[in-house]
C-alpha cells in the first residue's frame, strides 16, 4: 500500500472511530483583524509609494503592513488594533426555525475565471507568475518546483489542476468523531433591510470544530472560510451566524422528513456566534477570487442557544488541532462538508479523499493555496481540510475556491504565520 493512502486511511479510521479521542495541539503565535476598506501592499508597491509609520512595523496610510511578510509579524497589540467589529450582535432566540435552516442558500466557493482563448483564465490581475487556472482539460501532471526561501516560487506556485474526486456521503448515524463538522448559518450584510423577517435571505456554509490552546478541553472556537463571515472589501461581517455542530446525523430530516424536535438534527443544539477575527487580508481585499483568496479563512467564538455550562468541544466530544505551517510534501488530504449545490441537497455530510495537494497561486509572492479534487459544491464552503499528523487528525485549511467544469476541483488557504496569529489572537481573547 502507498504511503499516500495508508495516510488518507489514518486520517479516516481516526474520525470514522467512536472510540478515538481527538486531540489538542497548543500552539504559540501572536494575533487578529481590520476595517472595510483597507489593503495590504506587496513588498514592490510599498517600495515604490513609500510608507507610513505603523504599531510595530511599517505600514500603508490605511494601517496594514506595508509588505506582508511583516503581517507575520504582528503583536498582540498590533492585531488588538484590528478588532475593531470583533463582537457580534446577538442571534435572536429561536430565529433559526427549520423551516429557515431548509431554505437557506447554499454559499458557492469562490470561482476562478473561465479560461480564454489559447487556455489563459479570463479578469484576472496580471503578475509576472503563470496565471492559477489551467484548461480544465490540462493533465494533472505538473510537479512542484523547488523554491528559494523567502523569494516567490520560480514557477508562481501553480501546478495543473487535480483530477475530479468523487465525493462521498458519510452513513447515518454519523461516526462520533464526525461530530466536529457542522453547518454554518447567516445572514449577509444588509439582508434584514431587503427582506426583513422573510425567508430567502438566509445562507449557509461549513464550519469545523477547533481546538483552543488558551482553553484546553473546553474549545468555544469553529474554524471556516473568511467568506463564511465577512464579505470582503468595502464591506462588513455577516449577522446572525449560528453553528450546528452534527447536523442531520441520524438523517431526521433527509429523504424529505420534517421532525418538530430540535434534537434530532441538531443534536448537540445551536451554537451562536458571539464574536469572530477573519484575516487582515480578506477584509481589505477579498470579496472574489483572486490573491484574497490565499487568506480566506476565520474563527467563529460561539455559545449555545440553550446554555448547560458545558462548552462546544465538551458537548460534542471533541476538536481539532490545526496545523500551521505544515509541510506540502508531507500531507494526503481528506476534506469535509455539507455541499447543497446540484446534485447535492445539503442535509449529508460529505466528504473527498483528495490525497496529495497540489498548487494554486493568484499572487507569487503570498503562499500558493492547497488545491485537491473534490466534487463538492455550494455549501461546502468553509468545510475544513484534514490531514495526519503524528498519526492523527489535525486541519490544515478550509474550502475557498471551487472549479466545477469536467475537471472538478477545490482550493484552500495554507495556513502560515498570519492564520496561527489570527488563532492565538482569538483564544486569548475569549
Amino acid at each position: 500500500m502507498s504511503a499516500t493512502r495508508r495516510t488518507r486511511r489514518t486520517v479516516r479510521a481516526a474520525l470514522g472511530a467512536s472510540t478515538v479521542a481527538l486531540t489538542l495541539l497548543a500552539t504559540s503565535a501572536c494575533g487578529p483583524d481590520n476595517s472595510p476598506g483597507d489593503s495590504v501592499a506587496t513588498g514592490a508597491t510599498a517600495a515604490a509609494t513609500g510608507s507610513a509609520t505603523g504599531p510595530a512595523t511599517g505600514t500603508t496610510g490605511l494601517g496594514l503592513p506595508a509588505n506582508l511578510d511583516d503581517l507575520k509579524k504582528w503583536k498582540a497589540d498590533d492585531w488588538e488594533k484590528w478588532a475593531k467589529d470583533y463582537a457580534l450582535p446577538a442571534v435572536a432566540k429561536g430565529y433559526w426555525t427549520l423551516e429557515r435552516i431548509l431554505s437557506a442558500q447554499p454559499v458557492e466557493p469562490l470561482k476562478p475565471p473561465a479560461p480564454g482563448p489559447g487556455g489563459k483564465p479570463t479578469g484576472q490581475p496580471t503578475t509576472q507568475a503563470p496565471q492559477p487556472t489551467a484548461p480544465a482539460t490540462a493533465p494533472a501532471t505538473a510537479t512542484a518546483q523547488p523554491s528559494v526561501p523567502g523569494q516567490p516560487p520560480a514557477d508562481g506556485g501553480v501546478d495543473a489542476p487535480p483530477k475530479t474526486v468523487n465525493a462521498q456521503a458519510d452513513p447515518h448515524p454519523y461516526a462520533k468523531n464526525l461530530s466536529v463538522f457542522g453547518k454554518i448559518f447567516f445572514d449577509k450584510p444588509g439582508a434584514q433591510t431587503l427582506a426583513p423577517g422573510k425567508l430567502g435571505q438566509n445562507y449557509v456554509c461549513s464550519g469545523t470544530v477547533v481546538a483552543d490552546p488558551a482553553h484546553p478541553g473546553k474549545s468555544n472556537l469553529v474554524w471556516t472560510a473568511g467568506h463564511c463571515a465577512h464579505q470582503g472589501k468595502g464591506s462588513t461581517f455577516n449577522s446572525n451566524i449560528v453553528f450546528i455542530p452534527d447536523f442531520n446525523a441520524s438523517g431526521a430530516v433527509s429523504g424529505g422528513k420534517r421532525p418538530t424536535d430540535v434534537t434530532q438534527y441538531a443534536p448537540y443544539g445551536k451554537w451562536d456566534a458571539v464574536n469572530y477575527v477573519t484575516s487582515p487580508v480578506w477584509k481589505a481585499e477579498g470579496g472574489e477570487v483572486g490573491p484574497a483568496a490565499q487568506y480566506d479563512f476565520a474563527i467563529l467564538r460561539v455559545k449555545p442557544e440553550e446554555d448547560t455550562g458545558k462548552s462546544l468541544e465538551e458537548t460534542v466530544g471533541g476538536a481539532l488541532p490545526v496545523w500551521f505551517n505544515a509541510p506540502r510534501d508531507q500531507l494526503s488530504i481528506t476534506n469535509y462538508g455539507y455541499p447543497a449545490g446540484p446534485p447535492f441537497d445539503g442535509l449529508e455530510l460529505n466528504h473527498c479523499d483528495g490525497g496529495k495537494p497540489s498548487r494554486l497561486a493568484y499572487d507569487p509572492n503570498r503562499p500558493p493555496m492547497l488545491t485537491i479534487g473534490c466534487s463538492m459544491t455550494g455549501g461546502s464552503s468553509g468545510g475544513g481540510w484534514l490531514a495526519a499528523k503524528d498519526g492523527k487528525p489535525a486541519l490544515v485549511s478550509n474550502v475557498s475556491v471551487g472549479h466545477d467544469g469536467d475537471q472538478k476541483w477545490q482550493a484552500g488557504p495554507y495556513l502560515d504565520d498570519v492564520a496561527a496569529g489570527l488563532y492565538n489572537f482569538i483564544a486569548k481573547k475569549g
